[in-house]
């Protein structure tokens, strides 16, 4: 049996309208980026990594940090970003997409593999994640992508909430695509793990500062840190998950009568 080539695709630009030049910004003395794919690197099933970032002239800074450290990249579109990430991964020459943003330095590589196998456990599907019934803190998002099911949402997708943000046209759509949901024992989704605003910049300086060995830290020290230090958590609460996503429904076309 031939084995899949399993690739991560880390999606980047320094553009955030939000928090501009967060995916470089230090972060207990790497940048951002750094601490992200230093977490991926310790997943057992990754066989390789691949920046997704654009063509503007700033993020000219991404791929030179990505040349300096020796990692794949590709330069795409910054709107669209379907197509950005279909065409990294059709250079790598991937056969399952694991969709990671650079804007999540606490990636746990256990629930990476998990979300992974899950899908190798089942040839016939289409797209696996912990995100379709969110039980993990957001930040710890997954989503494994079969190529043909990416390439069939690159033809067809056209709302601009489902090429700006990649998979929604595959998980809106279960009766076209094989779709499994991944979840947590308990339900983590009150807790924001992500980086958008100078809060969670904040919340993420004050975790790693707590862990200043250099390994990779997992969920659950993290959940016995903030247990511990409630202060912690309480710097960035209060945001709505997945507000990017439902900002850029507005931008949609209305549709057909």
């Amino acid at each position: 049996m031939i084995r899949p080539r399993i690739v991560a695709i880390v999606q980047a630009r320094m553009g955030s309208t939000r928090l501009p030049g967060k995916t470089l910004a230090d972060l207990g003395g790497k940048p951002l980026i750094e601490r992200v794919i230093e977490r991926v690197r310790v997943a057992q099933r990754i066989g390789g990594i691949v920046i997704a970032t654009t063509d503007d002239p700033e993020d000219q800074a991404i791929i030179a940090w990505a040349r300096a450290h020796g990692i794949a990249w590709y330069a795409g579109s910054r709107d669209d970003v379907l197509d950005r990430f279909y065409r990294a991964a059709k250079e790598a020459g991937a056969d399952l997409i694991v969709r990671i943003t650079a804007d999540d330095p606490f990636k746990d590589p256990e629930v990476v593999d998990r979300v992974i196998g899950r899908m190798l456990a089942s040839p016939d599907l289409d797209y696996a994640s912990n995100t379709l019934h969110p039980t993990y803190p957001e930040g710890l998002d997954v989503e494994v992508i079969r190529f043909p099911a990416l390439e069939r949402a690159w033809q067809q997708a056209r709302l601009h909430s489902e090429r700006e943000h990649v998979t929604p046209f595959i998980w809106k759509h279960p009766d076209r695509f094989r779709l499994a949901s991944v979840e947590h024992d308990i339900d983590l989704s009150r807790l924001r793990w992500t980086i958008d605003y100078e809060n969670d910049l904040r919340f993420a300086r004050e975790v790693y500062a707590r862990f200043p060995d250099g390994r990779v830290f997992l969920m659950k020290e993290i959940l016995d840190l903030l247990a511990r230090h409630p202060e912690i958590a309480a710097i960035n609460q209060g945001i709505d998950r997945n507000e990017g996503f439902r900002t850029s429904l507005a931008w949609d076309d209305p549709p057909e009568p």
